[in-house]
């Protein structure tokens, strides 16, 4: 489920922009910074908080698609650290389990629009949206 919240200082007589998924982590640094970059376009943002409305297998299956499974994880992640996932990636089955699990291990934010996806602070890739 997601929900919808109107971004700080948006004004009512703005005509909306550009309606995104945003999933992220609201005390995360790269989440914040990206936000700040789509709200000052005018994108309408659709909040989801990873840490309260897990991702589920199957959600996560289906959000990173033909993908590499490896550009979801978050390489800052202590777990990811602590199982070595850099020189011993986990399979695609077993990273799905591992971020189903801990939704820390999702590299973040997801931004989803339109079928796209934009994964951390990419300034072009959000732009492109």
């Amino acid at each position: 489920m997601t929900t919808k919240t109107t971004p700080a200082g948006a004004k009512s007589t703005r005509k909306p922009g550009k309606k995104l998924l945003f999933m992220h982590k609201p005390n995360c640094t790269t989440c914040r910074k990206a936000r700040k970059f789509l709200e000052k376009r005018g994108y309408q943002l659709y909040f989801r908080d990873l840490a309260k409305e897990r991702l589920s297998s199957a959600e996560l299956e289906k959000l990173i698609g033909n993908r590499d499974h490896t550009d979801f994880l978050n390489t800052r992640n202590e777990t990811y650290r602590e199982e070595n996932m850099k020189e011993n990636p986990p399979s695609r089955k077993e990273a799905i389990k591992w971020m189903s699990r801990e939704p820390n291990l999702i590299r973040r934010p997801v931004v989803v629009a339109g079928g796209r996806v934009v994964l951390g602070f990419d300034e072009k890739g959000l732009a492109r949206l």
